[in-house]
């Protein structure tokens, strides 16, 4: 698919950050996108603003060779079997830039469809400034239905089309990357990160340490390993950190991560396969998240947050960074309401 009229037309359901970069990144490909969102929505000006076509969803697919859907988890299966699978064209593909709702038989997609998944490993913002300086987000794909036999070929476009295949796109399956996704959210990414610092910080302040160099030491700094574990792994960590840090680091490490955190770990992968979390959080998000937005508050409130909001309010070069760290790097993105519904 070389030529512009080669590449299927595309309509890109949902606006958000991811919806945003790969529309941008996909026109600059040379594809024929139209934007899929409800009438009115905030992210509709934003739409028309940045030049694109936009239209009510039900329209938006009809005509469509590629329909993305990259709206939040939850109501991807309503958004599907209410106005994407009575329109979409008969032989058309669907893509997903997460595999949750098929993996988990949330939405059992229409046998006529190509299904595809195109997945950037970073957030939105990340993946339209890589494209935009000429280098690309690595990303992985998958393919759950091939009806037309070109399925993989489309997956491949589209991930080269925002630029995830300047970074050699890996194959993987539907479960394998929801699973992993999940996985690494949970035990590494969000969850584990976020009570790491939040115990580090406490266990100082407890013993009567400065909140502020607390702060300093279990939260800001974290930025600076991360960035080189990014760059070059654990390898290039142990290249620039002193050797007592070496050596605290080799010698305590496991005081923390042990065998009593692997197996926490084993039992987070466990509850993800066997679709415990899957169940849990689609009867919190039915029941109207009450427990899921107490417990975010909580976190928020944690007094690391005030700290932080106090000490970040005199780091002036933090103002200019804020747009591309306005969202973590883990691969779903998914924003509390609907974007297309």
């Amino acid at each position: 698919m070389t030529s512009t009229t080669a590449k299927p037309k595309v309509t890109i359901v949902g606006y958000g950050s991811q919806g945003r970069a790969h529309a941008l990144n996909l026109r600059d490909s040379g594809f024929d996108v139209t934007i899929g969102l409800r009438p009115g929505g905030p992210t509709e000006i934003k739409a028309r603003a940045d030049g694109f076509t936009v239209k009510a969803p039900a329209e938006a697919v009809k005509d469509a060779g590629i329909v993305a859907i990259l709206t939040p988890d939850m109501v991807q299966p309503q958004l599907y079997g209410e106005v994407i699978e009575p329109n979409i064209a008969a032989g058309a593909c669907l893509l997903f830039a997460h595999g949750f709702n098929v993996h988990y038989q949330q939405i059992a997609p229409r046998d006529d469809l190509d299904v595809v998944l195109v997945a950037p490993k970073g957030p939105g913002a990340l993946v339209r400034r890589e494209y935009e300086i000429g280098r690309g987000v690595p990303a992985v794909y998958a393919v759950h239905q091939d009806r037309s036999g070109n399925a993989e070929q489309l997956a491949l476009a589209y991930c080269a089309g925002i630029g995830g295949a300047r970074q050699n796109a890996i194959r993987t399956t539907f479960k394998e990357e929801t699973e992993t996704d999940l996985f690494g959210e949970q035990a590494v990414l969000c969850g584990g990160a976020t009570k790491l610092v939040q115990a580090g910080w406490e266990t100082l302040v407890e013993a009567g340490y400065q909140p502020e160099v607390a702060y300093y030491e279990c939260l800001h700094e974290l930025k600076l390993i991360v960035d080189l574990f990014y760059e070059g792994g654990i390898t290039r960590m142990h290249e620039f950190i002193s050797e007592t840090a070496q050596y605290g680091a080799l010698t305590r490490g496991n005081y923390i991560v042990d065998e009593h955190t692997r197996a926490q770990m084993r039992k987070v992968l466990q509850e993800i396969q066997d679709g415990t979390f899957a169940r849990q959080w689609i009867a919190e998000y039915a029941a109207g998240n009450a427990n899921y937005r107490a417990m975010k508050q909580a976190d928020l409130e944690h007094p690391v947050e005030a700290i932080g909001k106090k000490l970040r309010a005199n780091m002036k070069w933090l103002a200019s960074s804020q747009p591309a760290a306005a969202k973590p790097a883990a691969a779903s993105e998914t924003p509390p309401q609907s974007e297309a519904a």
